[in-house]
């Protein structure tokens, strides 16, 4: 059933079918409906029970199931929306096939991972499996992850298999992060009057040098074994009404990478603290939050899945962290245990975007081995 002709097939599918995320660049062909559809309708045609789930108006996931029931459930999970095609240097929704290569906007994250967990999904739904597997195909993982969010509130499971690209590796932690926006306020005055006029910009470009120290000084200091460093940038900044003006208002926009054991509050309290060092002040507001996530390598599901990849493919998957997000975390969060496996390539966000054909197939391979160990191994 999973046969390299299958899986490229459905992966062309997928990329032809434009699924950008609006709130990246609204101006695009975008949304999650029309690839969600297919998605539902190509399961479907697979034998699965599938139906779509509608998340936020216009933005939707596709689910389905596998299996008799008769057993643990696991979870295959990708995303389908992708980032914005400006700057791309080949057709995003043209797939070319070119050496092995499957390129178009989505081919490596992560149009790719869902064809394989497609592909492993119909294989089981032929073969039978005493279990359930339960299909994720989610929205709006590249801005907020309101699809896993609402996935995991609906459904539950008793593990999960993220598909992010790792070529091949077992991926058992990554960080989180935290939004913050900063507000420092000043006093308007006509720029000739210094002694009126107060800059809330030169007040907050006190603060990101602080910021900056604190980033380089301390945060590069935490090393977490499996994911690295903590980190943090400053992102957005935006202040001031005219050159003749005195800035009135500054507000800065950070981004925090957090590790494992590293809370909001945390990060939020630092913050005042950095500020306060700076001998300013300012009102700090947390816009978003996300969980790092750390799976103990000892979890029946990271056995099944490093069992799994040791079968298919004659060696041992290396074990690792990495530093971005996934919506790993927000299984994790909802007490499903969780690992990555994904295929290779690279491109993600770039001009030029291509996925390794033979990786998919090998990790559609690997899904269909590590469901079976799982459920068999776990009732």
């Amino acid at each position: 059933m999973i046969t390299r002709s299958f899986v490229l097939d459905v992966l062309q599918q997928l990329i032809r079918i434009p699924s950008v995320n609006p709130t990246l660049a609204p101006e695009e062909p975008h949304g999650e409906a029309a690839i969600a559809a297919f998605a539902r309708d190509w399961l479907a045609s697979q034998g699965l029970r599938s139906w779509v789930e509608e998340v936020a108006p216009g933005r939707i996931n596709a689910i389905a199931e596998a299996g008799d029931g008769n057993g643990p459930t696991v979870v295959f999970c990708a995303h389908l929306d992708t980032v914005g095609t400006a700057g791309m240097t080949i057709p995003p929704f043209d797939p070319r096939v070119e050496d092995n290569r499957v390129y178009g906007r989505g081919s490596y994250d992560m149009k790719g991972s869902a064809a394989a967990l497609m592909a492993a999904a119909a294989s089981l739904a032929r073969d039978g499996l005493r279990g359930r597997v339960l299909v994720a195909l989610v929205a709006d993982e590249e801005y907020a992850s309101i699809g896993a969010q609402d996935f995991v509130k609906r459904h539950k499971a008793d593990a999960c298999i993220l598909t992010e690209p790792s070529e091949g590796r077992l991926i058992l932690g990554h960080k989180g992060f935290v939004w913050a926006e900063i507000l420092t306020a000043g006093k308007a005055a006509h720029g000739s009057r210094w002694d009126l006029g107060v800059s809330a910009i030169g007040k907050m470009g006190r603060i990101i040098a602080a910021l900056e120290r604190f980033d380089q000084e301390e945060l590069r200091r935490r090393v977490h074994p499996l994911v690295g460093p903590a980190s943090q940038h400053c992102a957005l900044i935006q202040g001031g009404t005219g050159l003749s003006t005195y800035s009135p208002e500054c507000r800065l926009q950070v981004e925090r990478r957090t590790l494992p054991g590293e809370t909001p509050a945390q990060v939020m309290e630092e913050l005042q603290t950095v500020i306060a060092g700076a001998g300013e002040q300012a009102q700090v507001r947390l816009l978003l939050a996300r969980p790092p996530l750390l799976c103990d390598r000892d979890a029946p599901i990271a056995r099944c899945v490093r069992e799994a990849a040791s079968s298919v493919t004659g060696n041992a998957p290396a074990e690792a962290g990495v530093g971005y997000w996934m919506d790993a975390a927000l299984f994790a969060g909802a007490g499903i245990p969780t690992v990555n496996y994904g295929p290779g390539g690279a491109g993600a966000h770039e001009a030029v975007e291509w996925v390794d054909l033979d990786s998919v197939v090998t990790c559609a391979q690997v899904l269909v081995e590590a469901a079976r160990r799982f459920c068999q191994g776990n009732d």
